[in-house]
């Protein structure tokens, strides 16, 4: 990925140079036509093609944006409502992220969603312990944490 990256920032020099112009622009075209070209020679390259692990780092980030909009509005309902009827508890969240940059990342992302905080990981990280503030259903709560932050972080690092 980092080879890729060097040698489509070598492209945008190359381009800058060659067109006598050394301006932001020229290196932006130059940079464009390098990731055309790694596109275009991808199947010679043996690693993944490295935007689309930028792709991914962007629907992890837009991905948080929505969850964060979505929890600020429960928490809103929940504050107003003139009868608390909220079912606080923890949830062992069982995980398939192994390095401790994931886990860490998938328990920062939860503990920055309202409404929810990470408590503790297992000492065999297999298992991250969750507060949450209404927990209705435990098994909805896991999939959906395991479908939409887990599987972002998995294409992100994987």
């Amino acid at each position: 990925m980092a080879f890729q990256l060097l040698i489509n920032l070598a492209i945008g020099l190359i381009w800058m140079f060659l067109s006598e112009t050394y301006t932001f622009v020229s290196f932006l075209i130059g940079f464009v036509i390098g990731i055309f070209l790694l596109l275009l020679l991808n199947r010679f390259i043996p690693d993944t093609f490295y935007f689309n692990y930028v792709v991914a780092i962007w629907r992890l980030i837009l991905l948080f944006i929505k969850e964060l909009f979505i929890a600020n509005i429960d928490v809103l309902k929940m504050v107003y409502k003139p009868k608390l009827d909220m079912q606080p508890g923890i949830i062992a969240l069982p995980t398939e992220l192994r390095s401790n940059w994931e886990i860490t990342l998938l328990a920062n992302l939860i503990t920055l969603t309202p409404g929810t905080l990470s408590v503790d990981v297992s000492s065999d990280n297999r298992f991250i312990y969750i507060h949450a503030m209404d927990l209705p259903d435990v098994d909805e709560v896991i999939t959906q944490i395991k479908e939409t932050f887990e599987k972002a972080i998995k294409d992100v690092t994987r």
